[in-house]
């Protein structure tokens, strides 16, 4: 039996490590790439060993930029519109939960249906009506174009917060109004600490969403100046002239550097978000 069992955990673990290398592979490849020389980049494609190392070339041509637009500005432009999109959905999709949970008014269930409902709606379909407000509002190809349908919060964080606000006892409300706290006190003073873990981790996807989004960037935005990392990764391709595949592979791997660090700083949250959610459920 002990002969057995060391079998059956090697063969786990072997398991385990080829399928986590398929899984990671894509990465691997990319990083692979970035190193490699745009000539022999594609004749053996499936190596991860450069025939010939060019990483000095590709690092230098991806940050250049294109259109005379260095990638410094387009990753100023996605820090910019994420963070303040990421704070403003996770911010108002709190105010919202808190709302639907702890404040009794008229319709709120038919409201928070509403709500729910628009899960099922999918974002292309509100381009159109987005891009008319927009340009009504003289906003389109500026970057408070890309921030203003994340800013007022999602179905998806509400929803989330929603679950855990629904988990925490009234009771812990009504010790704090008889100390004579607010509503905005017992909010942000009480029950604020106490979903922490959810509000992470509605930041950990809000932040990814935003900062990989390419489709709203393609549609409100012209300038190429003010242009977001997804968007302007799509320019160091071009068919009708020279190809940059090592600069798109060499910024391709620098702007998941910030969605890495920021998954690993917080992913401890996001990991009890998600056990709390589920002993809650």
């Amino acid at each position: 039996m002990s002969k057995r069992k060391k079998i059956n955990s090697i063969l786990f673990h072997a398991g385990a490590c080829i399928l986590g290398f398929f899984m990671i592979y894509p990465l691997l490849w990319l990083l692979a790439s970035s190193f490699k020389s745009n000539d022999t980049m594609f004749l053996n494609a499936y190596s991860l060993i450069p025939q010939m190392w060019d990483v000095a070339t590709n690092y230098k041509s991806g940050f250049q930029g294109v259109g005379g637009v260095s990638f410094m500005t387009f990753l100023g432009n996605t820090v910019f519109v994420t963070l303040i999109g990421m704070f403003g959905c996770v911010f108002i999709s709190l105010l919202a939960a808190y709302a639907f949970t702890r404040i009794k008014f008229r319709g709120s269930d038919f409201l928070f249906g509403c709500v729910m409902m628009t899960m099922m709606i999918p974002p292309q379909v509100m381009v159109v009506p987005q891009y008319i407000i927009l340009k009504r509002l003289n906003l389109i190809d500026t970057r408070t174009a890309l921030i203003i349908p994340w800013f007022f919060g999602g179905a998806f964080f509400i929803f989330l917060l929603v679950q855990f606000f629904r988990g925490i006892p009234m009771e812990l409300d009504e010790a704090a109004k008889i100390d004579g706290c607010g509503r905005i006190a017992i909010l942000f003073k009480i029950l604020v600490p106490v979903v922490k873990p959810a509000i992470v981790t509605a930041s950990i996807f809000a932040f990814y969403w935003i900062w990989q989004d390419f489709f709203q960037p393609l549609i409100f935005m012209s300038s190429t100046e003010k242009f977001t990392i997804s968007l302007a990764l799509n320019m160091y391709l071009d068919p009708n002239s020279y190809n940059n595949y090592g600069g798109l592979f060499a910024m391709s791997v620098i702007s998941l550097i910030p969605v890495l660090l920021f998954f690993v700083i917080f992913q401890r949250y996001l990991v009890d978000g998600i056990a709390m959610d589920g002993i809650k459920g």
